[in-house]
């Protein structure tokens, strides 16, 4: 008889979340499906920590008058620092992947090599300067604007995360951290999670009255719609998910949301 393991504690879940989408100092306690399901759950909430502190920097910034444009690049700076720019090198591999044109096993070949190739340059420059552009433009009505926007797309980032982590969504490799929590979430979960998160970033985005509601909420959901596009895409020429896919999907949702605050 093979003993099933115990569900795991919220601080499972947590350290599940917060150790393998950040690098702050949380140690895994568990790495199994349990607590991959309750890690990749409470992944909207490493993102909004992460969407925190980027926010509270740019806000400074701009308060002690180092201007819009300086608070934008610190913004988007704290993201990729906070997470090793694992999320920014997934978009990049993922986007050599897909540019390449190869068959499902070539095409995670290449994405698995370490150097970057020219689509993965260009998709990772114009992804970091449109990041820079939209938070510019949200920074230049005020420090609020930009913070809130920094939060709700580093929440809708990981939000997509959690719904590329529902049953029925396969791997494409035995190995790494695509396989580990692939089909883990259960599909109502995944849903009410990313429920919850557009109605989070409507809730932040009532602090500029019911438009801005509005705004940040369908910010949020049309973020999490590119995310699902693309994972789509990700699926039908790879066969299922890997890492890089994962950061691809993070990096996708969060510009989408935040060229969506810039926008209106």
């Amino acid at each position: 008889m093979t003993d099933t393991p115990a569900p795991p504690a919220p601080s499972d879940a947590l350290r599940f979340a917060f150790g393998t989408l950040t690098v702050l100092p949380v140690r895994l306690t568990r790495w199994d499906r349990e607590a991959a399901r309750g890690g990749m759950l409470c992944a909207p909430l490493a993102g909004l920590v992460v969407g925190l502190c980027a926010a509270a920097l740019g806000a400074a910034l701009l308060l002690l008058g180092g201007g819009p444009l300086l608070a934008a690049v610190a913004t988007a700076a704290v993201p990729a620092v906070l997470t090793r720019g694992l999320h920014l090198d997934g978009l990049a591999d993922t986007a050599d992947g897909l540019g390449s044109g190869k068959p499902a096993e070539e095409a995670l070949r290449i994405m698995k090599q370490s150097d970057i190739g020219p689509f993965g340059v260009v998709t990772l420059l114009f992804a970091l300067l449109a990041q820079v552009a939209a938070l510019d433009a949200l920074y230049a009505d005020g420090w609020a604007r930009g913070a809130v926007a920094a939060v709700v797309a580093a929440t809708v980032a990981r939000g997509a995360l959690t719904l590329a982590s529902r049953a029925g969504v396969p791997a494409a490799r035995p190995e790494g951290l695509g396989a580990a929590v692939a089909g883990a979430v259960p599909v109502r979960a995944a849903l009410l999670c990313a429920g919850a998160v557009a109605a989070g970033c409507a809730a932040a985005g009532a602090a500029f009255g019911a438009y801005g509601a509005l705004h940040a909420g369908l910010a949020a959901l049309l973020g999490l719609g590119l995310g699902e596009a693309l994972l789509r895409h990700c699926r039908r020429r790879f066969g299922g998910v890997t890492g890089d896919v994962f950061g691809a999907l993070a990096e996708s949702a969060g510009l989408t949301a935040l060229v969506a605050l810039s926008l209106g």
